[in-house]
């Protein structure tokens, strides 16, 4: 990294705000609070007297917060007089799903596990979930530390149908519905495509689970 410039504080202030509506702008749509922990501009640039503008060119792949070089061009009226390099680390807040105590690997998760607080998306890679009911019901596929934020990745469904399990299947179309006895030939939970056997006829068919015990085929 280079040498941190020697600004004016004015014009160092000035590009911080026009940084900080940048991220705001970026990242709007998350719905974060978000504050410049750090800003450092680098080289010793030169500022005209006057009324300057500012505009923020950062990578496309930076999402508004964590670590990042950028670009600050910088202008007096339609004629450019600078440009920025700028090292700036962007705290964003959001609310996130996290664990109030230890839930050790195979655990259901119950509400009374979870917490909704506000933390720093850089400090979870931007993965987090933001609704307790995401993560409510289903099993921790990892040992969850206290005080932490779940990923999706952390968590699996809870089969409510066993692999041999004898179940109701409903084959149904807008005209017609149908009820026979199956046997499941895969696990799945509700909302998961498995593969039963219709008894009468043998065939195997793909059908949704509906709950413990009923899949649907829809034909």
């Amino acid at each position: 990294m280079a040498e941190p410039s020697r600004i004016p504080a004015g014009r160092a202030a000035e590009v911080q705000r026009a940084v900080l509506s940048y991220v705001q702008q970026r990242t709007a749509d998350i719905g974060c609070e978000t504050r410049i922990k750090r800003l450092t501009i680098s080289g010793n640039p030169s500022f005209p007297a006057g009324t300057l503008d500012y505009e923020v060119v950062a990578p496309q792949q930076w999402e508004g917060w964590g670590r990042a070089g950028i670009s600050v061009v910088v202008r007096k009226g339609t004629r450019v007089v600078g440009n920025l390099t700028v090292w700036v680390e962007v705290e964003a807040l959001v609310d996130m799903v996290v664990t109030v105590r230890q839930i050790n690997h195979g655990s259901v998760i119950t509400t009374a596990d979870l917490a909704l607080r506000k933390q720093d998306i850089a400090a979870v890679q931007g993965r987090y979930l933001a609704r307790t009911e995401d993560a409510v019901g289903k099993k921790a596929r990892v040992t969850l530390r206290p005080n932490a934020a779940i990923r999706s990745d952390q968590l699996e469904k809870v089969p409510l149908i066993r692999a041999g399990q004898l179940v109701t299947i409903i084959a149904e179309n807008e005209r017609m519905r149908i009820t026979a006895t199956g046997k499941s030939k895969s696990a799945g939970a509700e909302g998961d495509t498995i593969t039963v056997q219709n008894l009468g006829s043998l065939k195997e068919l793909p059908a949704r689970v509906l709950d413990s015990t009923t899949v649907l085929i829809v034909f």
